[in-house]
């Protein structure tokens, strides 16, 4: 055992205000204590989102006090379980982190649905999460990794393909035969959407900032691409349809693509989003909505049994998580500034060190 876990203390990345790249450390922060329903894990893997950009900078401020960890997505061991956990878990177990955490009394917790509990919190936003050696959840949220998948793989696929079925299956409801047009295709999440939409049947077309990037898309699955630096994306979708529009678009960006999304889609199309991580604070011509009977659809991380049913395919690799780039835990300031600058396709992932 080293001095630091002695000491009971941890290596993590955290940030003491909100900022810019210099405001993330690297520093030794105390070892989280377990809950009797708890289990603590050895991060092995975590992560790095648009969003976690968004929390640093202060653009988004789920967290209550400071010093703050992000990292959303995390996979790793089980290093010691709650003396009251229920849950299948052992010491040893190789694990990834269910991010949402509700209150476990409403209505919609009640119906498996914690990510819409009026309480709801995420690891990385509202609570620690994976930028550190160790993190501790609830026994409920720790989901055992299938045989096959390293942890880099693992916290690379938990939340972004969550979230896309959950804004695909379960919101939009896609069916065979209906074309979907994928914002931002190179991100985490659209190459989950990518991958969930040729297993739907359903027809992609993929949007994104470089060639190299549609080039990637395509062999995901997409079927037509757009460069949208090049081209604006929604003419171009009137285009490729005939002029007839899309029946779905998957949007996550926000502010800069609200307006051409909602006047890219078909009659009685629908929108599903995620979130805006190019801004909150959008506008359109709502005459577009009620003349084309179109539905705006919110969708918000996804449900524990989405992502059990999702493991399956995940073990025969009809999913298959892309992982860009692998960062030390140290230099979270590098793996930011490197989505900062849009070089990335796929997942960039924090690995901490661990004796």
């Amino acid at each position: 055992m080293t001095e630091t876990a002695k000491a009971g203390l941890m290596w993590a990345n955290v940030f003491h205000e909100y900022g810019g790249l210099d405001v993330l450390r690297y520093e030794q922060v105390p070892r989280p204590a377990v809950g009797r329903d708890d289990v603590l894990i050895a991060v092995r893997a975590t992560g790095v989102n648009a969003f976690d950009l968004m929390v640093r900078e202060g653009r988004y401020r789920p967290n209550k006090r400071f010093p703050h960890i992000l990292g959303e997505d995390i996979a790793g061991i089980v290093t010691e379980v709650g003396s009251e956990v229920r849950e299948p878990l052992r010491v040893g177990q190789r694990v990834f982190v269910y991010a949402a955490v509700g209150c476990g009394r409403c209505q919609m917790c009640l119906a498996g649905s914690p990510n819409v509990c009026v309480q709801y919190q995420y690891f990385g936003a509202h609570l620690p999460g994976g930028y550190a050696q160790y993190v501790v959840v609830p026994a409920f949220n720790a989901v055992p990794v299938p045989d096959g998948i390293s942890f880099e793989e693992g916290a690379a696929f938990v939340l972004n393909f969550l979230t896309s079925w959950h804004m695909l299956v379960t919101r939009a409801q896609v069916r065979p035969g209906e074309t979907v047009l994928v914002l931002a295709a190179g991100s985490g999440i659209g190459i989950a959407a990518l991958q969930i939409l040729k297993l739907a049947g359903a027809r992609t077309i993929a949007t994104a900032s470089t060639d190299e990037k549609l080039q990637r898309a395509h062999a995901l699955g997409a079927d037509a691409l757009i460069n949208y630096r090049e081209q604006d994306f929604q003419k171009e979708v009137m285009r490729l349809t005939g002029k007839r529009g899309v029946d779905v678009v998957f949007e996550h960006v926000g502010s800069t693509t609200w307006d051409q999304s909602v006047r890219s889609l078909t009659r009685g199309g629908r929108l599903v989003t995620c979130g805006g991580t190019a801004g909150y604070d959008v506008t359109m011509n709502v005459a577009h909505v009620f003349h084309k009977e179109l539905t705006l659809i919110g969708s918000n991380h996804g449900t524990k049994p989405e992502l059990l049913a999702m493991l399956p395919l995940l073990a025969a690799g009809k999913l298959r998580p892309v992982v860009d780039r692998v960062f030390p835990l140290k230099d979270a300031r590098a793996a930011h500034e490197y989505i900062q600058d849009r070089r990335v396709f796929g997942k960039v992932v924090l690995v901490p060190e661990h004796d």
